[in-house]
């Protein structure tokens, strides 16, 4: 009965978001009342569910059914280890998001507040029940609950057609995702009629309509994932969305194709085949590698962010990848340690990403601004902002003692120990894919540095920057919280590894955390101390140390001695906005080695333009490489269906007629 009511108060507060919601829609417009009213309860129950689910990771499998949904199809929900670990990282996301909407939402935004709250908490109730459902009829109520409410959150300034082409988009790829689950699921159930997953795990396919199904679950999953090339959604609505949408939308919906794939593959199937891994091995490395490449050449900082995010699901699925082939050799343990870096990057991912997407909205809100070309200057009039947003930045870069590094060094590790793969053609790819792994992180690196200093350092390249204002108390809350998080993910990670170790051994049958415990907790050594590991409060200390040795030698030792000198005059009497790096010169040397990946569009100015100005824009290729063929296929075949539709009744009763005699000849 303990156990329970854990699954009951999980539940309670998804009835609580819906009722924040409804409580939004009886206040449409009075913006002070959604905003510092209802978002901060939303905020606490973010909180709550974080509590809630951390104490599920430890408790045993919980299930419950509920009398709703259609006669003899009742909702069947189910709280265990992979399922509660989600539900903590959307409580972790939703804390952060709500607190921070709390002081960012203003009158003006399109959607009538009230009508936005509604929507949002809805999709956060909704997410809370796809995580706890137990069988297909509830989990695809959820899926298309979420899709819906996250597709008119997209939309939220629908005046606007780019933002309603971009909220279409995302409708019409998440829908043919969600066709393909339906096959999956209805491949799982294997002609029993029983849709429940406890009934799919008893289910025994063949390696054939194992594949199958696994197929169906990554494209479907895959959409919502946003892995290449089913991406094309994301880059579109995530600029069109609120900054908090946004956040939302990377720091967690995204996470629901994980699970997905998570679940199918290691729960509901009772295989694993090599080629599964290798495919998404291969899908993720490409995704990754492209994501980074596309966003260091951006000019809009949300649209960078966007590819950064596809960049970081990449890599995500390459964790998966290894994982899966690790596992179908029966080498669990190292299976669970690249589990293990999957499921610390999905939490650091939620902590960072999430951070930076509302750190954008904070400047957006500042200056009006989204274009990088814009901006500058803003660490000296929005500093809270600026140092944690910086936060945000180094995680996301991968840089020591923050939670992006513990994620990166754990898939990293679990490189080393492929060459014991009993195939000799991956033993020898992976080393490469390895090296590209690395490639990926250093462009990521210099992508954040671009983000950082092009917003922040240097001086405002426009004159209303001088005006901007500050985060406020609510929007603070928000950051502080998530930065609090990554700083807290980097410095605790043998405790975090505890945590992962109760969902891989649900997963698996295996854990590294009784090997990681062993060597205390200041060192982390998933393996061996011998073979590798990492001391983060150490190196903290130590960087903390150096800091304050090089404060002591410039203020002390060579106090008098110093004179102020403008930096990087370069013989200019004085040096303006116009002198500094713009942030389509800080891509162009990437441009340029990885133009096969763009289809460059350039803007020359005229000799007689008073005012010349130059722009550079880098297309995917991919809508015009796979959509339009698509596209231009259906509107063939709906032209050839459309000449049967004449208007004639006489007609119809033909073409019925004709059918009905062909389909005896076949039964005959």
């Amino acid at each position: 009965m303990e156990h329970l009511q854990v699954i009951h108060d999980v539940l309670l507060v998804a009835v609580g978001w819906l009722a924040v919601g409804a409580l939004g829609l009886l206040n449409l417009r009075r913006t002070r009342a959604v905003a510092h009213g209802l978002f901060p309860v939303g905020a606490a129950l973010g909180l709550l569910l974080c509590g809630l689910s951390l104490v599920s990771v430890f408790s045993g499998p919980q299930e419950l059914i509920l009398p709703l949904g259609l006669p003899e199809l009742p909702f069947h929900l189910r709280l265990d280890g992979l399922s509660a670990y989600f539900l903590f990282v959307l409580g972790v996301a939703s804390t952060g998001i709500s607190a921070f909407s709390a002081g960012y939402f203003r009158k003006g935004e399109g959607t009538p507040p009230g009508l936005l709250c509604f929507e949002y908490h809805v999709c956060l109730a909704s997410m809370v029940l796809l995580l706890l459902a137990d069988d297909a009829y509830c989990f695809m109520v959820a899926w298309e609950t979420m899709t819906v409410s996250a597709v008119f959150l997209v939309m939220t300034n629908h005046r606007i057609a780019e933002i309603r082409r971009a909220a279409s988009l995302y409708f019409v790829i998440s829908h043919v995702g969600a066709l393909a689950l339906l096959l999956c699921f209805g491949l799982l159930q294997s002609n029993t009629g029983d849709y429940t997953f406890a009934n799919m795990r008893l289910q025994h396919l063949s390696v054939f309509w194992s594949s199958t199904a696994f197929l169906l679950a990554l494209f479907g999953f895959g959409t919502k994932s946003g892995i290449f090339p089913l991406h094309v959604w994301l880059p579109e609505a995530h600029p069109a969305a609120p900054s908090p949408v946004s956040a939302l939308l990377s720091g967690f919906v995204l996470k629901t194709g994980l699970y997905g794939v998570l679940r199918i593959v290691f729960d509901l199937l009772h295989i694993q085949v090599w080629w599964w891994g290798a495919l998404v091995l291969a899908l993720g490395l490409f995704t990754a590698l492209f994501g980074v490449v596309f966003s260091t050449i951006q000019t809009d900082m949300k649209r960078l962010l966007a590819y950064s995010s596809i960049d970081n699901i990449g890599l995500m699925f390459v964790s998966m990848g290894l994982a899966i082939l690790f596992r179908a050799y029966g080498m669990n343990m190292l299976a669970a340690l690249s589990l293990t870096a999957l499921l610390y990057q999905i939490a650091s991912h939620a902590t960072f990403k999430t951070l930076l997407f509302l750190g954008t909205g904070s400047v957006l809100h500042a200056t009006g601004e989204r274009n990088l070309g814009r901006l500058g200057g803003l660490i000296r009039f929005m500093p809270w902002t600026a140092w944690l947003v910086l936060v945000g930045v180094l995680a996301s870069a991968g840089l020591p003692p923050l939670g992006g590094f513990v994620s990166e060094w754990l898939l990293l590790q679990s490189f080393l120990f492929t060459p014991g793969l009993p195939n000799p053609f991956l033993n020898m790819a992976v080393p490469l894919v390895a090296a590209l792994i690395a490639l990926v992180a250093a462009l990521a690196g210099y992508t954040m540095v671009k983000f950082f200093g092009i917003i922040f350092l240097g001086q405002p390249r426009e004159t209303k920057l001088r005006d901007a204002r500050d985060a406020n108390r609510w929007e603070r809350a928000g950051f502080m919280w998530l930065a609090a998080l990554c700083i807290l993910l980097g410095l605790l990670p043998v405790q975090f590894v505890s945590v992962l170790d109760r969902v891989t051994q649900i997963l698996v049958g295996a854990g590294i955390g009784a090997t990681v415990a062993s060597h205390g907790w200041l060192l982390l050594a998933p393996t061996s101390v011998s073979r590798a590991s990492y001391m983060p409060v150490v190196f903290l200390l130590f960087f903390c140390a150096c800091c304050a040795l090089a404060w002591l030698l410039v203020r002390r030792l060579y106090r008098g001695r110093t004179r102020r000198a403008a930096p990087w005059g370069c013989g200019y009497p004085s040096s303006n906005a116009r002198m500094q790096d713009t942030a389509e010169g800080f891509g162009q040397p990437i441009r340029e080695i990885f133009t096969p990946f763009f289809k460059i569009e350039r803007h020359l100015p005229s000799p007689f333009d008073t005012e010349p100005a130059y722009s550079v824009t880098a297309v995917d290729r991919t809508w015009r490489w796979i959509y339009e063929p698509v596209v231009f296929a259906v509107k063939g075949i709906a032209a050839l269906v459309g000449v049967l539709q004449t208007g004639r009744i006489s007609i119809y009763l033909l073409h019925s007629f004709l059918v009905l005699i062909a389909l005896l000849m076949v039964v005959r």
